[in-house]
């Protein structure tokens, strides 16, 4: 269990950084403690917790705000509740786990029934556990939590931290992907599952999707709908600038993948077939002089010298220093009986 001298280094509100998770091999159990991403639309998804309560520089030392009610706690245990928060938003992490385990401690003892009220003390000690790099408590506060209130998000974000933290991909993947049945907003779930997706693939190969736990369904009661507002222009174009990228990616693909076969086809004399394959190319990315003095050569080994010297011509209007482009003109010109042409290009 940690202490304030021992907290990590961050904001003990835990609101606001968007930094990236700790790299694979990191976080084993206890090992470096994380910064907790913030999330769009819910950016207090890691503060400690649901509800507000103020700290004493914001109150002007007034200590009245640790009476407030919390939830259905007698007055005793919301004081200890209200201190934890206190304690976990000035950072002291060690100090404000204490407060609820306190807190959970005289829920037991008082036989107090709240599901509500100990999922948020479980899961603000959890985060607790989490800024400490204690991954495994966390992991077992979460799970607890969830027990109280099933599909509750802020357990499940903290628990899939956890377990990636712990290199346990299959199962921070699948408790992030509940995240986004119940709120598809949650922007760090998104760039999770985008961040584990690659590691599965690169340890468990293309089949990575069997090895994964089940994931569970999220009943519609538990699904947050809300209303979106009109995206921004910003917004808008963001996803236009994605979306160019994306196309951009797969046809820098499917040209490499084309010119790959043409190239072959040559290789083997088909070069009708490659024809067919460097139209495609240039379709693609009509600007790629390496292409046109590819089209030149089986314009040549079939006889059509014009055909061959419009290549040439291109290939040179893009690079005018491209000594393939003027052999391949030569032979055209020859073709073409254009013996002066010829000698000068070569």
């Amino acid at each position: 269990m940690g202490n304030a001298q021992q907290r990590p280094p961050g904001r003990g509100d835990g609101g606001g950084q968007r930094t990236q998770p700790c790299n694979p091999g990191q976080g084993r159990g206890r090992g470096k403690s994380p910064i907790i991403n913030g999330t769009q639309g819910n950016n207090r998804t890691h503060t400690a917790d649901e509800s507000t309560v103020s700290s004493p520089a914001d109150t002007g030392g007034d200590s009245s705000y640790l009476d407030a009610p919390a939830g259905a706690l007698p007055p005793p245990l919301a004081r200890l509740k209200n201190e934890g928060n206190r304690l976990f938003k000035n950072g002291q992490f060690g100090d404000a786990l204490e407060k609820y385990s306190q807190a959970i401690a005289g829920c037991e003892d008082a036989g107090i029934d709240s599901p509500e009220d100990l999922c948020i003390l479980h899961s603000n000690r959890a985060a607790c556990y989490l800024k400490d790099g204690n991954s495994t408590d966390c992991i077992t506060d979460c799970t607890r939590a969830l027990e109280l209130q099933p599909f509750s998000l802020k357990p499940l974000l903290r628990r899939a931290l956890a377990h990636e933290y712990m290199e346990r991909y299959r199962k921070a993947y699948v408790d992030y992907k509940t995240v986004l049945q119940i709120d598809v907003s949650v922007q760090a779930a998104h760039d999770s599952i985008n961040r584990i997706t690659k590691v599965l693939i690169e340890q468990d190969g293309p089949r990575w999707r069997e090895q994964l736990p089940e994931i569970p369904l999220v009943p519609l009661s538990a699904q947050q709908h809300r209303r979106e507002e009109p995206p921004s222009e910003e917004m808008l174009q963001a996803r236009a600038d994605r979306k160019a990228e994306g196309e951009a990616r797969k046809a820098e693909v499917r040209f490499s993948s084309l010119k790959k076969e043409g190239n072959e086809m040559v290789r083997q004399g088909r070069f009708q077939d490659a024809l067919g394959k460097y139209n495609e190319c240039l379709q693609i990315k009509p600007n790629e002089c390496a292409v046109y003095t590819n089209r030149a050569l089986c314009y040549l080994r079939g006889g059509r010298f014009q055909e061959a010297k419009q290549d040439c011509d291109s290939a040179l209007e893009i690079e005018p220093a491209n000594k393939k482009a003027f052999y391949r003109r030569a032979l055209a010109f020859k073709g073409l009986k254009d013996y002066l042409s010829a000698s000068t290009d070569l």
